[in-house]
């Protein structure tokens, strides 16, 4: 894993996967609770349109049924890192 061991208030704990925009994560939140949390490209956080369409597309998925999908927890920027934590499942 690459030296960022936190991501916001998430510990790292093993990368899970990768894809076109970005790295997931197996993660505990502060309360020790695993989560997933998916950080995106560098260079994708860095362009402010992308920046605006992350957090449209955030706040949308916060909305979807439970029963369709993992639940959004979290959205946010660290630094130059976006990322999205949803419940393991």
């Amino acid at each position: 894993m690459e030296a960022q061991r936190r991501v916001g208030p998430y510990t790292l704990v093993r990368k899970l996967g990768e894809g076109g925009m970005g790295l997931v994560y197996l993660a505990e939140d502060p309360d020790g609770r695993r989560v997933a949390v998916k950080t995106m490209r560098p260079e994708l956080a860095a362009r402010e349109e992308f920046r605006r369409r992350f957090g449209k597309e955030a706040e949308a998925a916060r909305r979807v049924a439970r029963f369709c999908t993992a639940p959004v927890l979290d959205a946010g920027f660290d630094g130059g890192t976006a990322y999205l934590v949803t419940s393991r499942g």
